[in-house]
């Protein structure tokens, strides 16, 4: 099977992909947002999201982009590889669709953060943040980072991020406070995935969303509009 990291996904798909996730229920923009900021973690240093003069007009999505020519990309090799890693785990491969990871899904949530829309500032503090810490708690419980473990505890830290159970009180600890974060990572990062997923062909087929089609039943347009059109 082709790597997910051997080529990325072309910058026009990508783009597109952002829009339609945009607008999408899938991704409720802000929801996620950390409530504290992500430099008050220990060493964590967070790249600011784009505040630069500004961004003009959206892309057009005609158009071909190089990476980066837009606005610069965020994910260093190792970040994306971790992120196409969690993308394949929450959405892997079965018989009616390839894994999140084959349609390069983390190279969709690199484009997400990265862009200069205010929306999506929030989103890449979490991301940035939790991408670090899941890297320091897989140190520190199996002494690898989380792209070097094994099958099982990849499943095993993963389990522990979805289940969220309800506390009497906080936990004022900082162990508590960074597992609290890393679930909170984990849910945004689920939420990106899917969001992103279910905007591609493969995804929209995957539940069965048929889209802009002509029906067996749908009555042909008038014989003189079709010539217009040259499509008679």
């Amino acid at each position: 099977m082709k790597s997910p990291f051997s080529d990325r996904l072309d910058r026009r798909t990508a783009l597109k992909w952002i829009g339609t996730a945009a607008a999408s229920s899938l991704i409720k923009p802000g929801a996620f947002a950390l409530n504290s900021s992500p430099a008050a973690e220990p060493g964590v240093t967070i790249a600011a999201a784009y505040d630069g003069p500004g961004y003009g007009a959206d892309p057009d999505v005609i158009k071909d982009y190089a990476p980066g020519e837009l606005w610069p990309l965020t994910f260093d090799d190792h970040q994306r590889r971790t992120a196409a890693l969690l993308c394949g785990l929450i959405i892997p491969a079965d018989e009616h669709s390839p894994s999140a990871s084959d349609l390069k899904i983390h190279d969709f949530i690199d484009e997400w953060v990265s862009s200069p829309y205010p929306q999506q500032a929030g989103d890449r503090k979490v991301i940035l943040t939790g991408l670090i810490q899941l890297d320091v708690t897989s140190e520190a419980r199996f002494g690898k980072k989380f792209v070097d473990l094994k099958s099982a505890q990849h499943a095993e830290l993963c389990e522990e991020l979805a289940i969220v159970k309800p506390e009497a009180a906080p936990d004022p600890s900082e162990a508590a406070k960074t597992k609290r974060s890393l679930q909170q990572f984990f849910r945004t990062f689920r939420n990106l995935t899917a969001g992103g997923f279910y905007t591609t062909p493969e995804g929209m087929k995957d539940v069965g969303y048929t889209g802009n089609v002509v029906l067996a039943t749908q009555p042909k347009p008038p014989a003189d509009l079709l010539a217009r059109l040259g499509l008679d």
